[in-house]
C-alpha cells in the first residue's frame, strides 16, 4: 500500500481519510515543480563561500602582486640587525673594541648605537674598520644592550667570527718552517678564557709556536680570550684536540719532551736542561693541577719555587715564568 507508515524516500506517510498523495519514489521527474538537474558537483575550490574556494582567491591575489615577479618586487621591511650568538661573539666597550682592532682581532660587524658621543676611540674603531672592511652597523642603544646582554658597552661592539682551530700538527710544522726548536704549550683543565689570552700572550712574547687546547672542560677562543690576548691570538695559532693525553703523546712519538707543570715536580724550572730541545710544556688548571692521565703522560714534571705561604700560582702567571725560564735555557744554550 503506498500510504503507509514508512513507504519511500520523500516524506512522511498520509494519515487515514486524506487525498493528498505523499512522496513516492522516483516522482522527481514528473512533477511540474520538480528540480532540474545541475551536473556534476562543482570542486570546493569553485563554490562560492567554500573556504577553499576563499584560499584559492587570495592565492591568485597574491601571485597578481607586486610583490611577487622579478620585475617589480618590492624591497622588505627594514628589521633590526640581529647576531647569531651561536657562531659569533661580540667584544664590548671603547677602549676594549680599538684595542681589537688594532691587534687584527678578526671582525664581522662594527655595531655603534646612534646618537652617541663619538670621541677619538670612536673615530679609531670607525677608521680601522672601514681600512679592513668590516661592515658598520647603526643600531639603537637598545639593540646593543640586547647585543651585548646588557654589558658596559659604552655605544659600541665589534663582532667576531667562529675561531678557525689548527691541527696539532700545523704548530710543529711552522717551528720546523721556520727552522726553530719547537716550542709548543698545552693546558689541562684551563677554563677561564682571560687564562687562556694571556697565557696566549706570554706564548707569543717568548717564542712558543702554538697552543693546544682540549674540546671540553677547556676554555675556548672566545671574545674574552681574544680581548686578554691583546692581539696575540692574531698572530699564534691556537689548536683543539678531542684528547689532550693522545694528542701528547703523538708530540712525543715525533721527538718532543713532555714537561708538566706541577706543584709537586720532580725537577725544578731553573734546573730543566731539556728547556732547549723539542719541548711541549704542559699546563694544569690552577686548582686541580694537572689531571691524573696527563700527568702520566710527561716525561717529566716540573715545579716552579714559590714561598711556602702562597698555594698555587694562577695559570697564566705560572707558564709566564715558566716560558721565561725556558727561552732564558734556550738563549744560552744559543751562546755555547
Amino acid at each position: 500500500m503506498a500510504g503507509g507508515k514508512g513507504g519511500g524516500l520523500g516524506g512522511r506517510g498520509n494519515k487515514a481519510g486524506s487525498s493528498r498523495k505523499g512522496a513516492q519514489m522516483g516522482s522527481g521527474g514528473q512533477r511540474r515543480k520538480s528540480l532540474e538537474g545541475k551536473g556534476p558537483t562543482p570542486r570546493a575550490e569553485m563554490r562560492k563561500g567554500h573556504p577553499a574556494q576563499r584560499r584559492a582567491d587570495a592565492a591568485t591575489k597574491r601571485a597578481q602582486s607586486p610583490r611577487s615577479g622579478s620585475g617589480n618586487q618590492r624591497q622588505p621591511a627594514k628589521v633590526p640587525y640581529k647576531a647569531n650568538r651561536q657562531i659569533s661573539e661580540l667584544i664590548a666597550g671603547r677602549n676594549s673594541v680599538v684595542e681589537a682592532l688594532r691587534g687584527d682581532v678578526p671582525g664581522t660587524a662594527l655595531f655603534i648605537a646612534q646618537h652617541i658621543d663619538a670621541d677619538d676611540r670612536v673615530r679609531e674603531a670607525v677608521t680601522l674598520a672601514n681600512n679592513r672592511g668590516i661592515p658598520l652597523m647603526e643600531v639603537t642603544r637598545q639593540e646593543v644592550d640586547r647585543l651585548t646582554d646588557g654589558a658596559i658597552h659604552q655605544g659600541i661592539a665589534l663582532q667576531i667570527p667562529p675561531y678557525e682551530y689548527a691541527h696539532p700538527d700545523d704548530l710543529l710544522t711552522r717551528a720546523l718552517d721556520a727552522a726553530e726548536t719547537p716550542l709548543i704549550v698545552a693546558l689541562d683543565g684551563v677554563t677561564d678564557p682571560r687564562n687562556l689570552g694571556a697565557i696566549i700572550r706570554s706564548a707569543a712574547a717568548f717564542g712558543a709556536h702554538g697552543v693546544v687546547v682540549p674540546e671540553r672542560r677547556s676554555a675556548g677562543m672566545t671574545a674574552g680570550a681574544w680581548k686578554t690576548s691583546a692581539g696575540a691570538a692574531a698572530r699564534l695559532r691556537v689548536a683543539q684536540v678531542g684528547n689532550l693525553t693522545r694528542a701528547l703523546e703523538a708530540y712525543r712519538k715525533q721527538g718532543l719532551l713532555v714537561a708538566g707543570l706541577s706543584a709537586h715536580g720532580t725537577v725544578n724550572l731553573s734546573e730543566l736542561e731539556a728547556a732547549a730541545d723539542p719541548l711541549v710544556l704542559v699546563v694544569g688548571s690552577e686548582g686541580k693541577g694537572l689531571s691524573r692521565l696527563v700527568e702520566q703522560t710527561c716525561d717529566v714534571t716540573v715545579r716552579i719555587p714559590i714561598a711556602a705561604t702562597t698555594e698555587s700560582l694562577n695559570a697564566g702567571v705560572a707558564t709566564s715564568i715558566a716560558l721565561y725560564g725556558v727561552a732564558q735555557r734556550r738563549t744560552k744554550s744559543t751562546r755555547l
